[in-house]
């Protein structure tokens, strides 16, 4: 008999001893032939820390309450490399995202397509965010598929990305060579208007991909990582993205087609390729090494079939029975990213409009091609600065963890009573010593949107490249916690609750609310992220019609102005954070709150002790 199921027959001879939780007894029958099969899978894997016989001896606490689930053993405290495998795909994904930022405008201009009709390429994002990723999340939420609820999806839009990715940078090949077997001349102004039309098309396909996968890694990783390490997992995913990113802006620095011939003769074609690689090995890494539970122990899913209308109500029920926390998180990124959207596109340009003032205030009567090659370089500049944002950003995500106050990511008692009683090693100890007790994560989150605010703000005054620069990278904090925070508050309510549901698996259900799972909530998150996007759009739209100068003419402040406006709408987001809770609690929880008494405080003071681990990871 192992370790592990030596602490689990000690744990039941000595039910005795420890009052078991209010909100299991009774609740949560056991079941013999499922108790037969409760040893954990992947037990001797070296992605989980082992534990010891004495560590579980004697305790019973809400970790206690969520590990009495029969049907997985997702409750082990996971490591470094298992949470890395699990969101690496996200890294994958940030590359893709990066190419089409970054060089689909300079690229879709190449190709013929006019300014006045860029905006309705570029509204396929938050239109696709809104609708495709709720959407999507139903439909894996519903999924009974033997390798998981989001593995397929996972798999079928990172495959869609790649085919729409190739098909976007050789769309005047693919189209030009189809017509021509049909004798059209490749330079005749019908097959100009076709290749446009063709990629515009592939742009929307692109997008609708992206959020595919994107629905279906963030459902993956909120399932996969355990209920007491959701804030881990969340930044260990920030930080992958973080690299992605980097890749993606040195990557577009680079003079690729120099080096890298063989994938294509432009950019934009060796760009789209490392992507396509990029994406393909992260999502198959993830898949082949991290298991999803067996959905199909979850019983038949609710009929998906029903048309749009049905999708919109499900859709507006879905956000009227929200658990409290994340509507609160959902409040704070529709403010948020009001502001956040201007600045992710238009920061370079900003820098850029900084660095050409002075040139076209020394020499106002510049030819059109002195023009050209002007902000050519500026756009250089710009670039360099974005790259700050994103070293900041990463620095931010990797160093941060150490400081937060684990609140959403509390570690059960038993591994708490271990981290609290030995440590192994000097750093541990260290690392304990760097945690700052009043710096929850909601409060990191609540201050990042300050900074945000100041330096949006700082923008109306700033007039120097390095200045400017600054201002960009430290920006870079704030959006470190954007990709942290709100994940990691809404997956450490949703996956208690997720497991607490279904520890009740086989009790009696009847009586129960209906309640939406991983795919669902997240979709009706990123809502609240793509729809102020489109807001965004429309207000810098006319923000610009107003204050924006031709190009070339000096004394232009327009994006400053935009980006201070979206300053005004994060200190509102910075207000909507205050009133979130730093700890979450679901309503059985109170009564077993409330039935512990006062012997719980000193153990919810030995939850916030940091286990030796890697910013709440053990190796």
């Amino acid at each position: 008999m192992s370790e592990n199921e030596n602490t689990i027959s000690r744990g039941r001879n000595s039910e005795e001893d420890v009052k078991p939780s209010p909100s299991l007894s009774a609740q949560t029958p056991r079941n013999p032939s499922v108790e037969r099969i409760s040893k954990p899978i992947h037990e001797e894997s070296p992605l989980l820390s082992p534990s010891s016989q004495e560590d579980e001896e004697g305790l019973m606490d809400e970790g206690a309450i969520l590990e009495d689930d029969p049907h997985d053993d997702y409750h082990e405290t996971k490591s470094v490399w298992y949470m890395i495998l699990l969101t690496i795909s996200l890294g994958g994904l940030q590359l893709a995202w990066a190419v089409e930022l970054s060089n689909g405008t300079p690229y879709l201009l190449a190709l013929g397509l006019s300014k006045s009709l860029m905006a309705l390429v570029w509204i396929a994002g938050p239109l696709s965010g809104t609708l495709v990723q709720p959407y999507v999340g139903m439909l894996s939420d519903n999924c009974r598929s033997r390798w998981g609820k989001r593995t397929p999806f996972m798999v079928t839009g990172a495959a869609a990305t790649i085919i729409s990715l190739v098909a976007l940078a050789w769309v005047r090949e693919i189209v030009g060579g189809i017509l021509s077997l049909f004798g059209a001349d490749r330079e005749s102004q019908g097959v100009k208007v076709t290749i446009i039309v063709m990629a515009v098309l592939f742009v929307y396909i692109l997008d609708f991909a992206i959020n595919t996968v994107q629905a279906g890694i963030r459902a993956f990783i909120l399932d996969c990582a355990p209920s007491h390490q959701q804030e881990a997992a969340n930044s260990m995913a920030s930080r992958v993205v973080g690299v992605g990113n980097i890749i993606g802006y040195v990557a577009g620095y680079l003079d690729l087609p120099k080096f890298m011939w063989f994938f294509g003769n432009t950019q934009f074609k060796v760009l789209c390729v490392i992507a396509c690689l990029a994406l393909g090995s992260t999502v198959m890494l993830s898949v082949t090494t991290i298991r999803e539970r067996d959905p199909r122990l979850e019983g038949s899913a609710g009929k998906g079939k029903g048309g749009v209308l049905k999708f919109f109500k499900e859709v507006f029920t879905s956000i009227r029975r929200l658990p409290p926390q994340t509507r609160k998180v959902c409040e704070v990124q529709f403010f948020a990213w009001i502001g956040f959207f201007p600045q992710l596109f238009y920061s370079s340009s900003y820098i850029g409009d900084i660095y050409v003032q002075p040139f076209l205030e020394e020499n106002p009567h510049m030819t059109p091609a002195e023009i050209d090659k002007l902000y050519e370089k500026a756009t250089r500049v710009g670039t360099f600065a974005l790259l700050v944002y994103a070293i900041t950003s990463l620095t931010t995500n990797v160093l941060l963890p150490f400081f937060i106050a684990p609140s959403y990511d509390a570690p059960s008692a038993a591994k708490s009573v271990r981290s609290h009683k030995s440590y192994s090693t000097r750093i541990d100890r260290f690392l304990d010593h760097l945690v700052i007790p009043w710096l929850t994560l909601r409060r990191a989150w609540l201050l990042s949107h300050c900074i945000f605010a100041t330096c949006m703000f700082s923008t109306l005054i700033v007039r120097s490249i390095g200045a400017a620069t600054t201002l960009i990278g430290i920006v870079g904090i704030s959006w470190a916690l954007t990709l942290w925070a709100p994940f990691a508050i809404i997956s450490a309510e949703v996956s208690k609750r997720d497991a607490l549901r279904r520890s009740r698996a086989n009790g009696d259900n009847s009586n129960e609310t209906p309640e939406d799972q991983a795919g669902v909530i997240l979709g009706i998150h990123n809502m609240s992220i793509a729809a102020p996007q489109i807001l965004a759009t429309i207000g810098s739209s006319i923000l610009f019609k107003f204050l924006q100068k031709p190009r070339g003419t000096p004394g232009d402040r327009s994006i400053a102005v935009v980006l201070a406006c979206g300053g005004i709408s994060t200190l509102v987001a910075a207000f909507l954070t205050s009133r979130i809770k730093d700890e979450v609690e679901l309503p059985e929880e109170g009564a077993v709150e409330e039935a512990r008494g006062e012997g719980n405080r000193e153990e919810r003071e030995r939850m916030l002790v940091r286990s030796g681990s890697f910013g709440g990871l053990e190796y």
